[in-house]
């Protein structure tokens, strides 16, 4: 086994979610859910150093509407499997992109579990994931295969590097296409998103209109 195979094991190895059935019932204060991030995510850690969470992270990302407000400072079960989410996105997508994509999510099933509720989403995107991933091994194995047949005629001491950077350029190519693809994707939300607003701000306008008295007309055009 080479060394970018046994990178490929340790690394498919750590890639599995948090299970919906380990994430605590009860509300957490702040302290409590940065210790319980980092102590389930500590393995996706690059550096030692490395912080998963922080609570300057967390406030911000609520103060971005990204995480819906812990109520008396306390946080759910529910918002912890969004900042997994969060966690998850934020290494490749922008605030902006993450809103688009969690604001729906917040709106409908966060609290809310008429037709389905945000543990059963989760727990379906696991099942997902779970399900891909022998895909992913297979694919990234494919990759390091076809950069091990390239640079075979150089010299020794520049092959083992040259197939190596032909194993980050191919790697490196499928999640820029894989970027690509969500920000698509995103931007076709968000399009929609403006679109479903825009007849609800005409409404709200039509309202405010019906509501002025008959003298407030005139009051606004001598203020004017």
């Amino acid at each position: 086994m080479t060394d970018s195979e046994k990178l490929l094991a340790e690394m498919i190895s750590k890639l599995e979610l948090i299970k919906e059935a380990d994430i605590p019932s009860i509300d957490l204060y702040m302290d409590q859910v940065t210790t319980f991030m980092d102590t389930h995510l500590k393995c996706r850690k690059r550096f030692d150093d490395d912080k998963i969470l922080t609570k300057t992270m967390i406030n911000n990302y609520a103060k971005n509407e990204l995480l819906p407000s812990p109520e008396k400072k306390r946080y759910s079960k529910q918002h912890i499997i969004m900042l997994i989410f969060i966690y998850y996105f934020k290494n490749i997508l922008s605030i902006n992109d993450i809103k688009t994509i969690l604001g729906p999510i917040s709106e409908k099933y966060f609290k809310n579990s008429k037709n389905i509720s945000l543990e059963e989403i989760y727990n379906t995107v696991c099942d997902l994931i779970k399900e891909h991933l022998s895909d992913i091994r297979q694919d990234i194995q494919q990759d390091i295969e076809e950069s091990k047949s390239a640079f075979t005629d150089i010299p020794e001491e520049d092959k083992k590097f040259l197939q190596l950077f032909s194993l980050i350029v191919s790697l490196s190519f499928d999640v820029y296409v894989k970027k690509q693809m969500i920000e698509t994707i995103v931007d076709s939300l968000s399009s929609e998103q403006q679109s479903s607003a825009a007849p609800e701000k005409g409404k709200e306008k039509s309202k405010e209109k019906a509501r002025q008295k008959p003298g407030d007309k005139e009051k606004n055009k001598n203020a004017k």
